[in-house]
């Protein structure tokens, strides 16, 4: 665990120092035609789309799911679906069966849920820029779960740099869709690393 964070941290790192000029300009001005339903919500079919592995539980599955229609709902900058979205995936993320995992994976798994349920719950109770800060920890959090359990489909860890010094989330999707700045900075980010 710890040299997958040293090399994310790493890739933050230089991805901060290529991008940290690269929003700055570019989107300000830039007003979003419209925000699509496709953009508010990753609608996924459990079969299609969010198939997992076999070390992958249907919990897994409905957390990842919860997340990305967080995530959706902060891109249409939607602070009330975001609140019903955080309280429903803190429900989720307590319902994970750790079992299958090693004992060293279960004692991670449960620290970063831990985690995650705490600020899916704060996130369940703030306004947008704080369920923003949040959703911040628990994108780490959420990498760090799929780290453990794994995922069948293809995810895009995206970031930008201007958020808080630079911040990471994940998405289905290889088009950015920034969840820090919804409508006012829509595709400030860039995408920097496939998982899985």
């Amino acid at each position: 665990m710890k040299i997958i964070k040293r090399s994310i941290g790493t890739v933050v790192l230089v991805a901060t120092m290529i991008l940290t000029v690269s929003c700055k300009d570019a989107n300000k001005d830039e007003v979003p035609s419209s925000i699509s339903n496709e953009v508010m919500l990753e609608e996924m079919d459990s079969s299609k789309d969010m198939t997992m592995s076999d070390s992958q539980d249907a919990m897994a599955e409905a957390i990842l799911k919860g997340y990305f229609n967080l995530k959706d709902a902060l891109v249409g900058d939607d602070n009330d679906k975001a609140k019903m979205l955080g309280s429903t995936l803190a429900k989720s993320l307590g319902n994970l069966d750790k079992s299958t995992y090693s004992e060293s994976q279960q004692k991670e798994l449960t620290d970063i849920i831990e985690d995650a349920t705490e600020h899916a719950e704060h996130i369940s109770e703030s306004d947008i820029k704080h369920q923003r800060e949040h959703f911040k920890i628990l994108s780490k959090d959420i990498t760090d779960m799929v780290a453990i359990t794994g995922t069948g489909i293809k995810l895009y860890e995206q970031f930008c740099p201007m958020y808080d010094g630079g911040t990471a989330w994940l998405s289905t999707k290889e088009e950015v869709r920034n969840p820090y700045y919804g409508s006012q900075m829509l595709k400030c980010g860039k995408v920097q690393r496939e998982i899985n």
